[in-house]
């Protein structure tokens, strides 16, 4: 390392941190743009200029080697390469055609009318019992109902496989700590169902799974291949709009004046999973490898390092933000990297606009206020930050 770049013991994977990254990820903006940490070997990026930067110069800060800790070059890995989110250009832009040929516009639109059906009735039925759990019962049987059955997943097994499924996977993208050695035990028991269903002969034929299946076969790619496109389509379909949904709930359980905003101007409800998102964004970190010396900032970061790029630093930077720390529905910010940005932005953001666009228009027809009965749970993870538990009441709209 460099005499001249900053360095850190900091341990973004100890358990205070996770429960709440904000301290140490202020820390590192204010040490540099790019700051070396000794315990992983890797630079991290805080500020939102050097994450956008990254993002969008994929050739230079390429995915291949792995965006978990894991580097794939010299090490192997629990599973194999996600062809979307550890590949790179040429490779990566065969794959993602094959999605979105399956995820085409006249998909997007039913996929509206399908999360409109279903929130309707969630929010309904979460009216008539009064208190509810905002996570089991809106964020996450939002996509477990509509996502699912787009996909073509049967509905034995579902719920308790499928929600386990992203947790799992993500905490597998950090070092053997203790949430990583708890989802390895959990992925014995949940991961047969999972590969079982990424085959043809397990998804329903009409299902965006087999479609995928049919369209990279058309493309070239072989069975084990396409299956591994399901797997990541699942993915990007569950791990942040589960979370999004649970934070954007939570945010507007905990400021009251913004859901009478969104009530009074529903203009405001394509924006409000946004600013959730930047808020705490669901996936907080990604990690990249150098392919040649990179200035960062006035900072030269060399060829073969490893960076990790830290999403819920990058959308709290108030070099970029105005006061971002605070829930704001007229903010505009678009511009977050909670989703990413560039040939790697997540492929679930169509799917988590929507099904948000959705629950809201539900909750703001027939909820007059969401309140917290009791405090919640959030849910630890190597990679994610999301809530277990949100416990609600909704009083409905007079």
């Amino acid at each position: 390392m460099p005499d001249a770049l900053p360095a850190s013991d900091l341990d973004l994977f100890q358990p205070e941190v996770l429960a709440d990254p904000y301290p140490a990820f202020e820390r590192l903006r204010e040490a540099g743009p790019a700051v070396w940490l000794d315990r992983y070997r890797v630079w991290a990026f805080a500020r939102y200029s050097a994450v956008r930067s990254a993002l969008l110069q994929h050739d230079v800060f390429y995915s291949s080697a792995g965006t978990g800790l894991t580097d794939l070059r010299t090490e192997s890995s629990w599973r194999s390469r996600s062809l979307l989110q550890e590949a790179d250009p040429p490779e990566h832009t065969r794959a993602r055609q094959v999605i979105h040929t399956v995820f085409s516009s006249a998909t997007a639109r039913e996929l509206r009318e399908r999360f409109s059906a279903a929130a309707i009735a969630l929010v309904r039925d979460a009216v008539a019992a009064g208190e509810v759990d905002g996570i089991s019962q809106l964020a996450e049987a939002l996509p477990l109902r509509v996502f699912a059955d787009g996909l073509g997943l049967p509905r034995e097994g579902r719920a308790e496989h499928l929600s386990a499924f992203a947790e799992t996977v993500f905490n597998l993208n950090g070092p053997p700590n203790a949430l990583f050695d708890a989802s390895v035990t959990r992925s014995r028991e949940m991961m047969p169902w999972i590969v079982e269903h990424l085959y043809p002969e397990k998804l329903r034929p009409d299902g965006w799974g087999a479609q995928v299946h049919r369209v990279a076969a058309e493309a070239g790619f072989g069975r084990e291949e396409a299956a591994v496109l399901v797997r990541g389509l699942l993915v990007a379909g569950m791990d942040t709009t589960v979370k999004g949904l649970g934070s954007l709930l939570w945010c507007l359980a905990t400021h009251p004046e913004q859901y009478a905003a969104l009530r009074a101007d529903s203009g405001l409800i394509r924006s409000a999973l946004d600013e959730a998102v930047r808020l705490e964004s669901p996936i907080q970190m990604f990690f990249r490898t150098v392919a040649r010396d990179v200035d960062v900032d006035g900072r030269t970061v060399p060829a073969g390092d490893r960076v990790v790029l830290l999403f819920g630093a990058a959308n709290r930077d108030p070099r970029r933000w105005e006061e971002p720390d605070r829930f704001d529905l007229t903010r505009r910010s678009g511009a977050h990297v909670g989703f990413g940005i560039g040939v790697h932005a997540c492929l679930g953001r169509m799917i988590a606009n929507g099904q948000a666009e959705g629950l809201l228009t539900a909750l703001v027809d027939a909820v007059e206020t969401i309140e917290m009965t009791g405090p919640p749970r959030w849910r630890p993870n190597n990679t994610l930050r999301g809530l277990a538990e949100l416990p609600l009441r909704l009083t409905p709209a007079r």
